[in-house]
C-alpha cells in the first residue's frame, strides 16, 4: 500500500480547483493531458490561474495520482453534455492520462502505454462499482465535448476497458442493419444515446472516433447507423447499461 492509505493511488499533489457538486456522481470521462513532460500538466492543473483539474492522472510508467477527492466537483470537463446532462463536472469522475495527444510539438500521436492502462483498468472498476456508473456513462472527452475536444483519441483501447465490463464494448453483430428512414432520425437517435449534435458533424466524428476509430470521417453512413442502431438496442433493452 502506499503511503496515500490507497493502495490504487501512488502519491496526492491535491489542486485547489475545485467546488461543490450538484448532482451525484453518473459518469466517468477519460482525457489525455496534451503536456509532455507530466509534471507541466500537473503543475497546470493545480495552478488556480489556470481552473482546469481532474480527480486523478495516471502517469505512462503506470503512477496514479489524486488531484481532487472523489467528492468534489473538479473542472475537467469545460463546456460539455452528455445523456441529457449539460453540468458533466458535477456528474463525473475525471480522469486525466499521462500522453503526448495529437501535438506534433509533443511527437505525434500514438497508442497508450501498458502500465497506464495497467493501472487505469483497476481504478476505474473500483469508481464504476461504488457509483453504479453504467457503462454507457464511461465515456472519452470528445464524447461529451464533441465540438472542442479529440481526447483521448482512436488509440485508445476501449476494448481493453470492456473486457472488464467497464465499459460498452463496439458492437459485435450488426444484423439489425440501419432502420434509420432518414438521416434527420439518425441524429434523433444520437442525441438519444447521449452526443450535443448542434454540430452534426462533429458529433458523428466523436461517434465514429469511439465506435469506429477507423473511419473518421463527420459524415453518416450505413455502417455508421446500424452501429448507432445496435448499441440503442443493447442499452435500452438491458443487454448493456
Amino acid at each position: 500500500m502506499s503511503d496515500t492509505g490507497d493502495e490504487l493511488v501512488h502519491r496526492e499533489t491535491l489542486s485547489p480547483n475545485h467546488g461543490e457538486r450538484t448532482l451525484p456522481i453518473s459518469m466517468v470521462v477519460l482525457h489525455y493531458t496534451e503536456m509532455k513532460p507530466v509534471e507541466t500538466a500537473i503543475a497546470r492543473m493545480c495552478d488556480p490561474a489556470a481552473s482546469v483539474s481532474a480527480h486523478y492522472l495516471i502517469t505512462e510508467e503506470g503512477e496514479v495520482i489524486r488531484l481532487v477527492p472523489e467528492d468534489r466537483r473538479a473542472w475537467h470537463a469545460g463546456a460539455s453534455f452528455w445523456r441529457g446532462i449539460p453540468d458533466v463536472n458535477s456528474a463525473s469522475i475525471g480522469i486525466e492520462l499521462d500522453h503526448p495527444g495529437h501535438l506534433p510539438a509533443n511527437g505525434g500521436y500514438r497508442g497508450f502505454a501498458d502500465a497506464q492502462i495497467e493501472a487505469l483498468i483497476p481504478l476505474l472498476g473500483r469508481i464504476v462499482k461504488r457509483y453504479d456508473v453504467p457503462r454507457a456513462n464511461v465515456v472519452g472527452h470528445s464524447d461529451v465535448a464533441p465540438m472542442r475536444k479529440i481526447d483521448p483519441g482512436e488509440l485508445f483501447p476501449w476494448d481493453r476497458l470492456a473486457q472488464y465490463k467497464l465499459c460498452l464494448p463496439r458492437p459485435a453483430c450488426l444484423a439489425a442493419g440501419n432502420p434509420f428512414h432518414n438521416w434527420g432520425a439518425f441524429f434523433l437517435a444520437l442525441e438519444r444515446f447521449g452526443y450535443d449534435i448542434t454540430d452534426q458533424a462533429k458529433a458523428v466524428e466523436a461517434f465514429e472516433r469511439r465506435w469506429r476509430p477507423e473511419h473518421i470521417t463527420g459524415v453518416p453512413d450505413g455502417e455508421t447507423a446500424a452501429i448507432l442502431w445496435q448499441l440503442l438496442l443493447d442499452r435500452d433493452q438491458g443487454r448493456a447499461r
